[in-house]
């Protein structure tokens, strides 16, 4: 199988391969226009994590609610830098029997590790809100959780972790000649495979997102642009440390409690 990924990383693109790649640019545009109409409409506030865990909604209807926005979030900020795998795996499987089930297998493994990450953060910043309702001195200093998320973010910048799944998602060809195997299953689990190393250099950036808010349209502009650097620019193995001392910066003073309009966080 590995000739077969070799021998179509070479070919030209095919039309049929085009058509297996345009719902995914299709989703990026829509969920980008999107992002647009709820920033323009001030609508991405109802969708912000404080809004949904405050509001009169049931656990379970505000977690499924949420769960719909951050599909959005995860095709616009996400499959951006997923491309050149979503290219690579498009032009490889393009001869498959039934490939437009294939195509959605691999993204829909490769959703359900995202999918699966929304949820546990939702749940877990649900249970920090109320331990930090609970907490007088937290209360009066939510700074400290809002700057401790920042710095959490800088530090694994530089962590071995990130540097390791980077290298697996600059490498799409090597991935892919790995593990590539025919069939529905098989395109499930390169997608989930291919998810995990995504989650694995980009989580703590999402984070940040999950902080400000589903629909904060400069956050998901600035943060969807470092990812993609991070991962197919030309000096990408030096952004990850370069962001990382910003994003360590801007976490000391938030906080120190000093005020940055940047950063809009609940």
């Amino acid at each position: 199988m590995a000739s077969d990924v070799a021998t179509t990383a070479a070919a030209a693109p095919t039309r049929s391969a085009w058509r297996g790649r345009a719902p995914v640019v299709v989703a990026i545009a829509v969920a980008w226009g999107l992002a647009i109409v709820a920033e323009a409409t001030g609508n991405g506030t109802k969708l912000h994590h404080d809004a949904l865990i405050h509001g009169t909604l049931p656990t379970w209807e505000a977690l499924l609610l949420f769960l719909v926005a951050w599909q959005a979030m995860i095709a616009a900020m996400m499959l951006p830098s997923s491309l050149p795998m979503i290219r690579l795996f498009s032009k490889t499987s393009a001869n498959q029997d039934r490939r437009g089930r294939v195509m959605g297998a691999f993204l829909g493994g490769y959703a359900l590790v995202w999918t699966v990450f929304g949820a546990v953060a939702f749940i877990g910043d649900l249970f920090l809100h109320r331990f930090v309702d609970h907490n007088a001195y937290l209360s009066a200093h939510r700074q400290y959780i809002a700057g401790g998320v920042i710095l959490l973010a800088g530090v694994f910048q530089f962590s071995s972790l990130k540097e390791r799944c980077l290298q697996e998602c600059r490498h799409p060809g090597v991935f892919l000649m790995r593990r590539y195997r025919r069939g529905e299953t098989a395109a499930l689990r390169i997608g989930a495979g291919h998810g995990l190393f995504c989650l694995g250099c980009c989580w703590a950036l999402m984070l940040l997102m999950f902080a400000a808010g589903v629909a904060n349209l400069w956050w998901m502009a600035l943060l969807t642009a470092v990812m993609v650097y991070e991962k197919v620019g030309r000096h990408g193995n030096v952004a990850a440390p370069i962001v990382g001392v910003g994003l360590l910066a801007l976490g000391s003073l938030v906080v120190l409690g000093v005020h940055v309009p940047a950063v809009a966080f609940g």
